[in-house]
Parts: structure tokens; C-alpha cells; sequence
């Protein structure tokens, strides 16, 4: 329903009428070289064809799509460092008030929104608001974006219902766990932003926003990452917690500075060469970072270490104990 490029520009096209708006980018993340070429040629055989530009669609209405490709940085996801990168400013969050509405992109009113919400505009409408309100539990309707990655059978990106079953959608699509369901470990539901949870929560799960959240954890941005009882949980938090600590932009100073002392302190989790006071030490300034920062990057960092001490916290004691007692191999920190 919304893989097609042109689905996307027809989304954009109709929501920018509705707004009245003369213009609309895109902005891809420039990691994304073979995506670009593809929604750019859409683009301009939407031009060729007189569906934007001067008279678009013969409507008497101009409107102008430019596709934007960005340096790769993180932060550039969040909506008003995006609009500085469209800017040709350095990617930083911008305080709010006053919010893109009022005063966004060059000063003029913005609407910025996900090209996943935009692109399933025009089936909506072709279907109706019943149709696609009819996926899903009440406040969690529609369909979603899951991508698929990790230790299963067959990873991907697959358009499925709200509120589906996790152990449907990854037997439906994935061809279920790698080594069986007994070998799943820890599940992070909604991109690396948002805390893991262990498999005897992930079993029944129910993959929409209000579960989860009931769970601390979060649908987020469905990017599901799947663990088996192989992988080094410890480890792999670590990896997360080096990428914020890499992708901060330094504006706000709990963040700048509380990713690398985070990731200092990991660092030493990995190996086993912490003390077990540093775990609670280690939770509490989690909790000074989250909720002190402009934007949801400080967050971002800090809610994965929340989940991986929550239900991992013996774990991480172990290593450092045994550690101490000389029984346990060196875990080499990239």
C-alpha cells in the first residue's frame, strides 16, 4: 500500500492541497543512495507527465516537490533539525515554542510529517477512513510499517495490521525465530530507541503503541530487533549507547554529556570491570538525562540502558562477579 514511489507523491500532492501549500520536500537520509535515484526518477516523470509543477494536474494550483538528500545524521530526524538541514544549517533541534506551524522551514508555516503517513493518504481515501480504521484495537488503528531484523529465519520490511500478535507477524512473515521460539532471548519492538524486553513479555505480545507502552517499552518507529539466547544483551545495549553517544549534536548538555559518560561506564559493563554499585549509579543518571533535553535524542540514550538493567540486571552482576572470581573470559569491546 505504500511502497510505491508514486504512491508518495500522490500523498504529498493531496496533503499539500488540502494545506494550500506551493511546495513540499523530502528528505532522505544520505545513506540511502539507491532510494534516491528511484523517488527522484518518480518525480520527474510526474513532471513529465504535468502532475507538478506550473497548472499541476491542470488545477490551476502550482506545486513545486523537490527531493532532499541529507548527510546521514541522526539527528536530522527530529522535525526542526530537519528543517535546519533543509536550510543548509548545521542539523540541531531549534527550542519551541514557536513550532514549525507557526514558523517553520525558511520562517513559513510547516506541516512535517513521516512519508510513511503521508504515502497512505490516497488509499484512504480511495477506501475510506471506516476501511483503514478497521485495522487494529480502538486508539491503535491502521496499518504499519514493521522492519523486520535480527535472529529470525527471514528478516524484512512488511506492511502489516496494528495490534497484530508479535509471534504472527514474525512466524507470518519471518519464518519465526532462528533456532525456535525457545531460543529467543530479548525483542527491542520499535527501533533502538526504545527499551528491550525479554522474551517471556515479547511471547504474547501485541505489537501496538498502548501495549507496549504498558510494558515501558514502545511501538516507536516498528523497527523490531530480535535477540537470541546467543547474543551478549550487554553487549549489544553497549552498541546502542556508543551510536547515541555518536549522533548527539551536542546543543543540550545532559545529552552531550551524559552519552559518553553512559557509554564509559557500559564500556566497563561489557567486560565485567565495573563495580555493582555502578549499575544503580549508572540507572539514576539515565534518569537525570531523560526529560532534560530539547529534543527526544536524550531519551533515545537513555531508554535502552533502562531496559536492559530492568530485565537484565542479573546478567550484568554476573559478569561483573564472575569477572572478580577470574571465571569468565575477557569480552572484547569494539
Amino acid at each position: 500500500m505504500r511502497h510505491d514511489p508514486h504512491t508518495l507523491i500522490e500523498g504529498c500532492l493531496i496533503a499539500s492541497f488540502a494545506m494550500n501549500a506551493n511546495a513540499c520536500y523530502i528528505y532522505i537520509r544520505g545513506e540511502y543512495i539507491r532510494e534516491r535515484e528511484a523517488l527522484q526518477a518518480a518525480i520527474d516523470e510526474a513532471y513529465d507527465a504535468g502532475l507538478l509543477g506550473k497548472n499541476a494536474a491542470k488545477s490551476g494550483w502550482d506545486f513545486d516537490l523537490y527531493l532532499h538528500h541529507g548527510a546521514g545524521a541522526y539527528i536530522c530526524g527530529e522535525e526542526t533539525a530537519l528543517l535546519e538541514s533543509l536550510e543548509g544549517k548545521k542539523g540541531m533541534p531549534r527550542m519551541k515554542p514557536p513550532f514549525p506551524a507557526g514558523a517553520g522551514l525558511y520562517g513559513c508555516p510547516t506541516t512535517v510529517n513521516n512519508v510513511e503517513s503521508i504515502a497512505v493518504v490516497p488509499t484512504i481515501l480511495r477506501r475510506g477512513p471506516e476501511w483503514f480504521a478497521g485495522f487494529g484495537r480502538p486508539n491503535n488503528v491502521g496499518t504499519k510499517l514493521f522492519a523486520i531484523s535480527g535472529h529470525v529465519n527471514n528478516p524484512c520490511v512488511v506492511e502489516e495490521a496494528m495490534s497484530v500478535g508479535f509471534e504472527e507477524l514474525i512466524d507470518r512473515h519471518c519464518g519465526g525465530i532462528r533456532g525456535g521460539w525457545d531460543n529467543l532471548k530479548a525483542v527491542i519492538p520499535g527501533g533502538s530507541s526504545v527499551p528491550c524486553l525479554p522474551r517471556d513479555v515479547m511471547k504474547d505480545a501485541i505489537m501496538d503503541f498502548d501495549w507496549l507502552r504498558e510494558q515501558r517499552s514502545g511501538l516507536g518507529t516498528a523497527a523490531v530487533i530480535v535477540m537470541d539466547q546467543d547474543t551478549d544483551i550487554i553487549k549489544a545495549i553497549w552498541r546502542l549507547s556508543k551510536f547515541y553517544k555518536h549522533e548527539s549534536c551536542g546543543q543540550c548538555t545532559p545529552c552531550r554529556e551524559g552519552t559518553g559518560w553512559m557509554m564509559r561506564v557500559m564500556d566497563r559493563l561489557v567486560t565485567g570491570q565495573a563495580e555493582v554499585e555502578e549499575i544503580d549509579m549508572l540507572l539514576d543518571v539515565t534518569k537525570q538525562i531523560e526529560g532534560h533535553t530539547i529534543c527526544a535524542l536524550g531519551d533515545a540514550a537513555a531508554w535502552p540502558i533502562q531496559g536492559l538493567i530492568r530485565h537484565f540486571r542479573d546478567e550484568i552482576e554476573d559478569r561483573i562477579k564472575h569477572k572478580r572470581t577470574g571465571r569468565v573470559s575477557a569480552v572484547a569491546a569494539e
